[in-house]
Parts: structure tokens; C-alpha cells; sequence
């Protein structure tokens, strides 16, 4: 069975004042605005951010704080 192609870029935006949050998704050449962050929360290694897209799905992004690497980890409705 083959994995469907979930590729994703996040692009972020850091206020002066907060930390760096996901604004945009670009999934298997689709752009999703962010309509919403949900939450977010922090362990040694990633940042999670759940987002409820302009598509009205909500999606859970996971960064590799090291890596910079953002990978979907959960897509719901």
C-alpha cells in the first residue's frame, strides 16, 4: 500500500512580542491559511501546534526544534 504525498512547508510569523507561529500551510502543493492556533505546547525536542485551517479542517503540526523540519503529524475535521 502506498502512502499518500503529504509534504509540507509552514510558514511562520514571530511578533515582536511572541514566539514563532505557523500562519500558512502549503500541503502537497496546496496553500491553507491559518484561521486559527488552538494550542500549542512545547516538549524537549518539538513545538506542536494544533490549527484550524481556511479549509475548516484542523491540522497538528509538529516541528523539530533542531532540524526546523515541520512534519503533519494529525488531520482532522
Amino acid at each position: 500500500m502506498n502512502k499518500p504525498d503529504l509534504r509540507i512547508r509552514v510558514e511562520c510569523y514571530a511578533g515582536c512580542r511572541s514566539a514563532e507561529t505557523p500562519r500558512q500551510l502549503i500541503l502537497s502543493g496546496r496553500q491553507i491559511d491559518v484561521a486559527e492556533i488552538l494550542d500549542g505546547w512545547v516538549t524537549i525536542d518539538h513545538r506542536y501546534f494544533r490549527v484550524r485551517g481556511d479549509d475548516r479542517n484542523v491540522y497538528t503540526l509538529r516541528q523539530d526544534v533542531s532540524a526546523g523540519q515541520w512534519e503533519l503529524t494529525m488531520l482532522g475535521t
